[in-house]
């Protein structure tokens, strides 16, 4: 399995999967962190369709140390995980790969720190270097002042 994960402002994925986007490709942002989406489509090879698959996505800083924030229930690691299966549609040819999306959205002001900072993804407990999307955040700019 491979995979490719995007930046986005926001997405969606459609009942026939697809990925409704805006705002993809940035590679930088501000602190606090604005609303923003994590897209991953999963390349899936025909021998591993019909295969429920679980994906952990975390957010971790430029140590590798998980990201947190505050919640109802204390501070908790910034991570989403969900189950996914690419079945094989009828018809569709042997040997034929399957592209299988997921989106997700964050709200708006989570408090980081300037710096650098990565998406990863592990699927069934394993996890790759190229399975990561870094960005940088920097400092809010002031607003200029109206005399």
């Amino acid at each position: 399995m491979d995979l490719t994960i995007l930046l986005g402002d926001s997405a969606q994925v459609s009942p026939d999967n697809k990925v409704h986007a805006l705002g993809l490709g940035w590679t930088a942002t501000r602190t606090p962190l604005p609303p923003h989406a994590v897209i991953i489509l999963f390349d899936i090879p025909w021998n591993e369709t019909n295969h429920v698959f679980v994906a952990k996505v975390r957010l971790v800083d430029a140590d590798g140390n998980p990201v947190h924030q505050l919640t109802p229930m204390g501070e908790q690691p910034i991570e989403v995980e969900a189950q996914f299966e690419a079945g094989r549609p009828p018809g569709l040819p042997p040997g034929t790969s399957l592209t299988m999306p997921l989106a997700f959205n964050l709200p708006p002001g989570t408090p980081v720190r300037p710096g650098r900072y990565e998406w990863r993804v592990e699927v069934d407990g394993e996890e790759r270097a190229n399975w990561r999307r870094g960005f940088l955040v920097v400092e809010q700019q002031a607003s200029p002042r109206v005399a």
